[in-house]
């Protein structure tokens, strides 16, 4: 079948934000750190004040030129819309479910909560380091780990110093806390 027939699901959207909201405990928020809502709310903008606009345009350039069966621009054009248009009711419905939490509350403090950054060691004697965030703001490459993950629910109330289990599929391991650290408040 000609793939310009096949109808691209609407709902895929619906399916990362349901899979993301499974991750989440019953019975607790959408935790998201005030950088985290920021970071996702400018990409929103981003996309209703420029991108889609921008989009919008050349697909209306596109279908002035006549035929559209075989304009490429105006089919990549009206896909890359149906895309931008399926981000932004994702970004919209991941803003909507946010539950704010400033983890600088706890500056100063030494025990593991949301938003901590925290060092930590090993059994095997490798140091890690790795912040505490939202599920919609996870990047492990970068250190950020969600809340709901194991070595995070591992830390979660922790203190500097102590050692806590990590159960793990290929075992049990011991963490060795560090360092427990916070964003400085915001000075008003």
């Amino acid at each position: 079948m000609n793939k310009a027939f096949v109808k691209e699901s609407d709902n895929d959207d619906d399916d990362e934000a349901l899979a993301l909201a499974r991750a989440i405990p019953a019975g607790s928020k959408n935790y998201i750190t005030p950088a985290g809502h920021r970071a996702i709310k400018d990409e929103l903008l981003q996309l209703i004040d420029v991108d889609r606009p921008e989009v919008v345009r050349i697909v209306h350039w596109a279908a002035s030129n006549g035929d559209r069966s075989e304009n490429g621009d105006y089919i990549y054009g009206k896909r890359r819309l149906r895309e931008i248009d399926r981000r932004i009711r994702f970004l919209t419905k991941r803003l909507d479910s946010a539950f704010i939490v400033d983890p600088s509350v706890h500056y100063g403090n030494d025990q593991v909560f949301f938003g901590a950054t925290v060092g930590y060691v090993n059994k095997a004697g490798e140091e890690h380091t790795v912040t505490i965030v939202g599920i919609d703001e996870l990047d492990p490459l970068k250190g950020k780990i969600s809340w709901v993950s194991p070595v995070a629910r591992a830390l979660t109330k922790a203190r500097e110093g102590d050692v806590v289990a990590l159960h793990t599929p290929q075992g049990n391991d011991e963490l060795e806390i560090l360092s427990v650290e916070y964003p400085a408040p915001a000075a008003d």
